[in-house]
C-alpha cells in the first residue's frame, strides 16, 4: 500500500508528538493539519470569522460536541490557521479553578492562562507578549534609523516616545486604557534604557500578576489607577486586540474550551454570574462593541442545552443560542448560527483518518506500513458494527484505539491482524454523556476518563 502524500516530510519531532498524544487521547497542540479529515464546513464558517476580525469586526462562536467529537481539535486546527494568517492567539481550558467570573480569583486565573498561552506566528508555543512588543520596538528602530535618527542619537528616545504615545493615543480613551497605554510606554522606554527589572515589572502588571495596586505601584515606581482583576480582565482582552492592529497583526482570536466546567458550578448565583460575564461577551462582539477580536468557547450539549444549569437555563443565552427552528426541524446544519454543533463523521471520512493515522506511524519508523487497505476497512467496519456506533462513535475512541492496535502489532512481531481483530471484544461505551439525574443544584458527576472507554479489548 502507497503512502499519501509522500512529497509531504513532516518533521519526526512532530510525528512523534503527533502520535503520542493521539495514542493518550490528547489533542496535540503541533500537527494538527496532518490528520484534519473532515469537518471543512465547520473550518471554512470559522475561517470566515477570521476574515471579519481581520476587517476590524468581531465574532463569538460556540462549538458543541460531545466528549472526543473534536472540539479541542478543531480549536486547534483554527488556532493553527490564524497564526498563519498574522493573528495573535491566546487560549485556556476552564477549570474549577479557572471560570469567566468568581471569587477568588478565578476569573483573574482564566486571564494569567490566556496570557501564559498567547502566540504569534513567531512564537506558536505560547509566551509571546515579550517577543510581540520586541519585534514592533525593532521596528520602530528601523523606522527612525530610515529617517536618520540612531539609538545612539540624543533624540532617540524622544522620537520613539513620541511614536509611542502616539500609537497608543487611541487606547486611552477605553476602560482602563490610561493605565494600559502608559504600562506598554514605561516598557518601551525601558526597553530603550535596557532596564531589566522595569520591563519585568510592566510585564507583570499586563499579566494581571499584580495582587493589588500598593503591590503593583512598589514595583513600577509609579501610581496605576488599577491592576487587572476578576471584574475587569476581559476589557483588557478588548484593549489587547485594540493593540495587536497597531502592532502589525490581524487581530486577537482567543479560545475558551472545556466550558462544561461552568456548567458543574454547583452554586446556582456563582454559575449566572459566569453566564451573565459570557453573555456580556457574546454582545460585545456582536454589537460591535469589541473590534479586532474573535472568541471562540468549546462545551458539550448539556452544557449548553441543559435548562437547569446549562446556558439555556438563563434566559437572555437560550434566546440568542438556540438552533434555528427551520434548520433543527429536518436536521440541516447552520452554520451562520453562533453555534456550530460538530456532527458525526461518517464512514468514509473515518475510514480515510485511519489511513491517514497508518501512513503517518509508518512514516514515523520509517518502514512500510503495518496493514493493508483491506484490513482498515475491516477495522472500522468492525468499530461501526458496534450498536448506536453511528451517533456514539467519536473520533478520539477510534484514534486511540487503532493506535493501540499498531502499537501491539508494531512491539509484537508474531501478532497477526486477523487474529488480533477476530480476538477482540467490545466493550459498551458511554458515549461521553455527561448528563446527570440528580434534582437541585449538585454538581454533575464528571465523566471518567473524558467521557470514553476502549470500543474493545484485545486478548493476545
Amino acid at each position: 500500500m502507497a503512502f499519501e502524500n509522500t512529497e509531504v516530510k513532516i518533521p519526526r519531532r512532530i510525528l512523534n508528538t503527533l502520535i503520542t498524544s493521539l495514542s493518550a487521547g490528547v489533542v496535540p497542540r503541533i500537527g494538527a493539519p496532518y490528520i484534519a479529515i473532515g469537518r471543512e464546513e465547520e473550518l471554512g464558517s470559522l475561517l470566515d470569522n477570521l476574515d471579519d476580525v481581520a476587517d476590524g469586526g468581531a465574532a463569538c462562536r460556540f462549538l458543541i460536541g460531545r466528549y472526543g467529537s473534536g472540539k479541542s481539535f478543531l480549536i486547534q486546527l483554527i488556532r493553527g490557521r490564524a497564526l498563519e494568517r498574522g493573528f495573535i492567539c491566546a487560549d485556556a481550558d476552564l477549570s474549577p479553578e479557572r471560570r469567566l467570573s468568581g471569587g477568588n480569583g478565578a476569573g483573574l486565573a482564566t486571564y494569567k492562562e490566556l496570557m501564559i498561552n498567547m502566540a504569534s506566528k513567531a512564537s506558536p508555543d505560547g509566551g509571546a507578549l515579550p517577543t510581540i512588543l520586541s519585534r514592533h520596538y525593532a521596528k520602530l528602530q528601523y523606522e527612525l534609523a530610515e529617517e536618520g535618527i540612531l539609538p545612539d542619537s540624543e533624540l532617540f528616545e524622544l522620537k520613539l516616545k513620541n511614536k509611542v504615545m502616539t500609537m497608543l493615543s487611541e487606547l486611552e480613551c477605553d476602560v482602563g486604557g490610561f493605565d494600559f497605554a502608559r504600562i506598554l510606554g514605561e516598557y518601551y522606554t525601558a526597553m530603550i534604557r535596557d532596564d531589566s527589572e522595569k520591563k519585568s515589572a510592566c510585564l507583570r502588571w499586563l499579566r494581571g500578576e499584580f495582587s493589588n495596586k500598593t503591590e503593583a505601584n512598589a514595583a513600577l515606581g509609579f501610581r496605576v489607577g488599577c491592576v487587572i482583576d476578576d471584574d475587569n480582565w476581559y476589557g483588557f482582552i478588548k484593549l489587547f486586540a485594540s493593540l495587536s492592529v497597531k502592532l502589525g497583526y490581524l487581530g486577537f482570536i482567543v479560545f475558551i474550551d472545556e466550558c462544561v466546567n461552568l456548567y458543574k458550578i454547583p452554586n446556582r448565583i456563582s454559575r449566572e454570574a459566569n453566564y451573565e460575564k459570557l453573555l456580556a461577551i457574546f454582545n460585545d462582539t456582536l454589537q460591535g462593541k469589541a473590534k479586532n477580536l474573535g472568541v471562540i468557547f468549546g462545551g458539550t450539549p448539556q452544557f449548553l442545552e441543559d435548562t437547569r444549569r446549562g446556558l439555556f437555563s438563563y434566559d437572555a443565552l437560550k434566546s440568542r443560542l438556540q438552533d434555528s427552528k427551520y434548520a433543527a426541524a429536518h436536521g440541516y446544519q447552520n452554520l451562520s448560527s453562533p453555534v456550530i454543533r460538530l456532527r458525526t463523521l461518517s464512514g468514509a471520512e473515518l475510514l480515510a483518518l485511519v489511513k491517514r493515522l497508518t501512513n503517518l506511524y509508518a512514516m514515523r519508523d520509517g518502514t512500510e506500513p503495518l496493514v493493508t487497505d483491506s484490513e482498515i476497512e475491516q477495522f472500522v467496519n468492525m468499530a461501526r458494527s458496534r450498536a448506536g456506533a453511528d451517533e456514539m462513535l467519536t473520533p478520539r475512541e477510534i484514534i486511540r484505539d487503532y493506535l493501540s492496535f499498531l502499537n501491539v502489532l508494531h512491539d509484537n512481531k508474531d501478532a497477526k491482524f486477523s487474529e488480533l481483530l477476530k480476538n477482540a471484544r467490545f466493550i459498551a461505551s458511554d458515549g461521553g454523556d455527561d448528563s446527570d439525574d440528580g434534582s437541585g443544584d449538585e454538581p454533575p458527576s464528571a465523566p471518567t476518563g473524558g467521557g470514553t472507554v476502549s470500543l474493545f479489548d484485545i486478548d493476545i
